[in-house]
């Protein structure tokens, strides 16, 4: 009974907004031409869908956030407005987590020093005094769990009717979120997971003393409760955080951005919701990450993928980028790789014709102009591009002149995932040479073959004449043997065979361009 209330209550929530939507198809619902909206009318109905979500309940503030990094599903418009969905909620919410405390940890505990200091839209956070130290409590709400598998079941009753206001397109994508939501979902109430991604992350980042990832208890863990070192830090988008603490803007920005790029590409095990409540500065500068809730592994095929997909978007490599996002499953294998190739030039030139670049430009551009192909986002790659997204707002917010793509594309050199600009020059050119390396090894053949034909008068070469008879005829080889001279130069710094090979070859040209000299 309680299931079906629940149905009709997000029902008559979501009508109002579903209603609106159809009669942008049908002005009179049933009939009539469609309708033209305005941008300000769709930003209102962007605010008061966020608006719902949040007075939803947990369930559906994750969904919105996950829809926020959907734009296979969701236009720009209605992605900018679920994008701010944080996970605040009133606090009775799925009942009191301090009930939690008491069962789990009240043997181990002073519960009298047990502190409220944070609530999410799944858990509560408190701090403790734990063995002559201050820990931090994650703690999930005690209902919380039948809540979200009720809310959930809502959700996958409620799609038939949600693919009636969906188009082809957003029906393919549609089957599929379902699943990609009770993932992430279920990932996030799973506080064991949880804790071991945060203790791996701690791992990774030990050696590094500019970032701080809080210690986890093991043994005051389990399935409902996450203890860990209590790390004091300002959120790192309020006023003067930085300022205070003689820490550069510029600098804490580059900071996270090459932090989470190292989380992905580098480590394979990420956190993938760095919002301003989750990031902030220690009163020594260093940079604190919190919640690791929505957070992900990465196979070593997936890390190589998408490695992939940031190096063919920097180098602007169209066929790799076709073949990156089919190995992502963001495209069907059957797609049409023509023109699905077409497409993207097209977004490529319409991206280097703007003043500024952004990764959100460049995700919104893509997924926009692929709307014609049945594509989805799988979890994976919707996580990073939420930490793409996310993250870039972080910085800019910062630094509001912060290239997050030039400190990508540095990161990626850095670490060996691309070369670098002359690197890049060079593999182009060693390119060059080895295909044409077949051509250039039969050239004396075809030289010596030239001058004995030359020798006997066989062959005649007629041109219209441009200059004076005065010209110099050989003019041609002295063009080539310099141009040869340079490819030798630049290759003489990476293969010393090429380059041999080219320098000889424009000595050929160069003794073409003597011997026409001297018969002249």
């Amino acid at each position: 009974m309680r299931f079906y209330y629940r149905y009709l209550q997000v029902l008559v929530r979501f009508l109002p907004i579903a209603i609106a939507l159809l009669r942008d198809r049908r002005r009179f619902v049933l009939f009539g031409g469609s309708r033209s909206v305005s941008e300000s009318v769709h930003r209102e109905r962007a605010e008061r869908l966020t608006h719902t979500m949040l007075e939803l309940g947990p369930a559906f503030i994750k969904v919105g956030q996950v829809l926020s990094t959907r734009p296979d599903i969701v236009p720009p418009t209605y992605v900018d407005a679920l994008s701010t969905l944080q996970d605040e909620v009133p606090e009775e919410t799925g009942g009191d987590p301090f009930a939690v405390v008491e069962a789990e940890l009240g043997d181990t505990l002073d519960l009298e020093t047990v502190t409220p200091i944070a609530g999410g839209s799944l858990a509560y956070v408190y701090t403790a005094a734990y063995e002559n130290e201050r820990i931090a409590l994650k703690v999930r709400r005690p209902d919380l769990v039948a809540m979200i598998k009720r809310d959930l079941h809502v959700i996958r009753r409620l799609l038939p009717l949600l693919s009636l206001f969906a188009d082809e397109r957003q029906q393919y994508s549609l089957e599929n979120a379902a699943d990609d939501f009770e993932e992430i979902i279920r990932d996030e109430l799973d506080f064991e997971r949880e804790a071991a991604v945060m203790a791996e992350i701690g791992e990774n980042f030990a050696d590094d003393d500019r970032v701080v990832i809080p210690d986890v208890y093991p043994a005051l863990c389990s399935d409902r409760i996450i203890a860990m070192e209590y790390v004091e830090g300002r959120k790192i988008t309020d006023d003067d955080a930085l300022a205070d603490v003689g820490t550069d803007a510029t600098e804490m920005a580059t900071l996270i951005t090459r932090t989470y790029l190292r989380m992905g590409l580098v480590d394979g095990v990420f956190h993938a919701d760095p919002h301003p409540g989750n990031l902030a500065v220690t009163s020594d500068g260093r940079l604190v990450i919190y919640d690791y809730g929505m957070s992900q592994r990465l196979t070593e095929q997936e890390q190589a993928d998408i490695t992939a997909l940031y190096r063919t978007l920097v180098r602007r490599d169209v066929d790799g980028l076709v073949n990156t996002l089919i190995a992502l499953d963001v495209l069907e294998p059957t797609v049409d790789r023509v023109a699905v190739r077409r497409v993207l030039e097209l977004v490529i030139e319409t991206l280097e014709g703007r003043s500024e670049i952004t990764w959100r430009a460049i995700i919104t551009e893509l997924f926009a102009m692929l709307h014609d192909f049945p594509f989805r986002i799988p979890p994976n790659v919707m996580l990073l591009v939420r930490v793409g997204t996310v993250g870039e707002g972080v910085c800019r917010s910062l630094d509001p002149e912060f290239d997050f793509l030039a400190v990508t594309q540095s990161f990626l050199v850095d670490h060996g995932f691309i070369e670098s600009e002359l690197e890049a020059l060079f593999e182009d050119v060693r390119a060059d040479v080895r295909k044409s390396a077949p051509v250039v090894a039969g050239l004396p053949a075809r030289i010596d073959t030239v001058f004995g034909q030359l020798e006997r008068g066989e062959l005649v070469v007629r041109t219209d004449p441009v200059e004076s008879a005065d010209g110099d005829s050989g003019v041609g080889y002295a063009v080539l043997s310099s141009a040869f001279v340079l490819a030798a130069t630049l290759l003489s710094f990476q293969d010393a065979v090429y380059a041999g090979l080219a320098f000889a070859v424009a000595v050929g040209f160069l003794l073409c361009y003597v011997w026409v000299r001297r018969i002249q």
